[in-house]
């Protein structure tokens, strides 16, 4: 895979940009060209570890509207009974509908700012090990480099255990 610069940019991407500077975070969106289908698939084209890719995981609160964000290292998997116990309340997975009227982002591209709506985030500890990790943007081809503890102080998400480790 490759990476290039973005000369036609979404509304998404823009949107992510918008709050990124919002927040004080120095981002550059990179295009990936063949997308990123898998964490496997992003890590091989941003040349770092499958942990370092962040998932962007959306599920819907069961018998209503509200969804609800966990971001989590690419080589661990949201465990959805630990994540509602997380959050106190029964979740189930969200419907790519649920998902792109929340958040604007389609699945794939769903990134961790620039939602459409507020949304309750959960940080997967896991991810603050790193120096850098690489997340979406905004779009299946888009991603982008921060320092993790910046990007938890700009989010203030709430540190939980809602992973099983791959």
């Amino acid at each position: 895979m490759s990476k290039s610069a973005e000369p036609k940019q979404s509304k998404s991407l823009l949107r992510v940009i918008a709050e990124a500077e919002k927040l004080g975070l120095g981002i550059t969106p990179l295009r990936l060209d063949d997308g990123t289908r898998t964490a496997a698939d992003a890590a091989a084209a941003c040349n770092c570890t499958v942990g370092q890719i962040v998932k962007s995981v959306i599920f819907r609160v069961t018998g209503s509207d509200r969804h609800v964000l966990f971001l989590t290292a690419g080589d661990n998997r949201v465990d959805p009974a630990k994540a509602s116990a997380a959050a106190g309340v029964t979740l189930e997975k969200a419907d790519a509908a649920g998902v792109r009227k929340h958040t604007g982002f389609a699945i794939g591209g769903v990134s961790p700012l620039g939602h459409l709506t507020p949304i309750e985030t959960f940080l997967d500890p896991d991810i603050l090990q790193y120096e850098t990790i690489w997340a979406a943007a905004g779009t299946p081809h888009h991603v982008f480099e921060i320092a993790p503890q910046a990007l938890a102080n700009a989010l203030s998400p709430r540190l939980a255990d809602f992973t099983l480790k791959s």
